[in-house]
């Protein structure tokens, strides 16, 4: 296992801790992913004690037009002139003792999974977790007036019983994979029990979703006992959730899709294509990606 770019900072006093993940890139939609760990790890107070450094894992340079390419380049700020930033993607371990929960938000790396997994395994061997739990999220038929539905993917069969609870089901997908799917598909090995949860977003809906974090941040912390304020994140998402209902409604061919969706919704019907909408969207501009 090589965990050479795996760096511990300090060492905090943990039993046997949980590890929740959320990483930018394919599984972000929304900011569900990472939104929620940033969430926990203000709420929680959180401290960082460990990081993965980013060389080797990362395309900085990404053949392509402006707009592909501008993806994968490390972001840069200039001031008059005066470079006063650049900033590489970052990969950051934070803890919290008390609760005994270890939370990771990184940014999916373009190349060596093998290697990345290592560090996050690695660590997981020193610090005697048996646990992960990554949280994220994809585009799909939820409208936004509705719960985000869950999916859900275990390393072990086993881990089924665990999550058992309503408005949560199993994954059925045959498609291109991320780095979590790989780690989840190692982690038996590993001897780790792995979960992903992940939230099914409004595709009409671009950018940061409080709504759906909340929803996120809700269910992994009672799925992991932990006690998490979400008072304020609700009432962000209800004040969005009737803003985008105002913007909505004033768009007739838009409302009309989005009562279709509320009505399969609402109904039961699970069409993890989009059919129809997903030309719509693509018509008016709105990418899913």
């Amino acid at each position: 296992m090589n965990t050479e770019k795996l760096k511990i900072e300090s060492e905090p006093g943990l039993n046997k801790p949980r590890l929740v993940m959320g990483l930018s890139g394919w599984m972000d939609g929304g900011d569900v992913s990472t939104g929620t760990i940033k969430y926990m790890r203000e709420k929680l107070g959180a401290e960082q004690f460990a990081h993965i450094e980013p060389e080797g894992f990362y395309i900085y340079n990404f053949p392509g037009s402006m707009e592909i390419s501008a993806l994968f380049r490390p972001h840069t700020q200039t001031k008059d002139g005066l470079v006063q930033a650049f900033e590489l993607p970052t990969n950051i371990f934070y803890c919290n003792e008390k609760q005994d929960i270890v939370l990771f938000s990184g940014r999916e790396p373009n190349l060596a999974w093998e290697e990345y997994a290592d560090c996050i395994f690695g660590l997981c061997v020193r610090f005697n977790i048996h646990e992960i739990y990554f949280v994220g999220s994809v585009a799909g038929l939820t409208p936004h007036t509705r719960e985000p539905r869950m999916t859900c993917s275990v390393s072990d069969e086993k881990l089924k019983q665990l999550v058992l609870q309503p408005g949560l089901r199993f994954s059925n997908y045959r498609g291109p994979s991320s780095i979590i799917t790989y780690m989840t598909f190692r982690a038996k090995r590993e001897g780790i029990s792995m979960l992903n949860m992940v939230a099914e977003i409004p595709a009409y809906v671009q950018g940061y979703n409080p709504r759906c974090i909340e929803a996120a941040t809700r269910f992994v912390s009672r799925l992991l006992d932990l006690q998490v304020n979400l008072d304020d994140l609700r009432e962000m998402g209800d004040e969005f959730e009737k803003k985008l209902t105002d913007i909505v409604n004033s768009q007739q061919e838009l409302a009309t899709k989005v009562g279709e969706l509320e009505e399969d919704y609402d109904n039961q019907v699970f069409d993890t294509q989009m059919g129809d909408l997903k030309e719509w969207l693509q018509e008016k501009g709105i990418r899913l990606d």
